[in-house]
């Protein structure tokens, strides 16, 4: 699809992604990975005593998980990309805590879709990570994308 295609979907969902386990694995990986080994994350036994009932993901894994889920998802791609880059976020907000043993998945909406300049398309979706069998999602935020064509 052409950029041009792509930004007449505006205001349209345009996709959703494949389902991904949160396994405690995943979450530890990521606990070494950043030094952030708060007990709710890693500690199964101490996490059971706190609301959450258990360990739960980092939001920043959550947040993280952005760029897998797009490419395992039917988001429509853009013909003859050369590089896309993460430009960054807007109003970022952890819902709900996602706990381990648990699947989420993405869910695309496209806010914006501009030409920068010749060549180069951010794209702005919003983008709400649900969490399987819970009311309300992990978080949603609005994520921009660059790229270059």
């Amino acid at each position: 699809m052409t950029p041009q295609d792509l930004a007449a979907k505006t205001g349209e969902n345009i996709g959703t992604s494949e389902w991904v386990e949160m396994s405690q694995e995943r979450i530890n990986q990521f606990a070494d990975a950043t030094g952030d080994h708060q007990f709710i994350h890693i500690d199964e036994e101490k996490a059971k005593m706190t609301p959450f009932g258990g360990t739960i993901a980092h939001g920043f894994l959550t947040l993280s998980m952005i760029p897998y889920l797009g490419a395992n998802s039917d988001i429509p791609k853009v013909d003859n990309v050369k590089m896309g880059v993460n430009y960054g976020g807007n109003n970022t907000r952890f819902i709900a805590p996602v706990r381990a043993g648990k699947r989420i998945r993405g869910h695309w909406k496209l806010v914006e879709m501009i030409e920068k300049r010749p060549g180069q398309w951010q794209q702005t979706a919003e983008i709400t990570m649900e969490i399987e069998g819970e009311d309300k999602p992990a978080l949603i935020c609005e994520w921009i994308t660059q790229y270059f064509v």
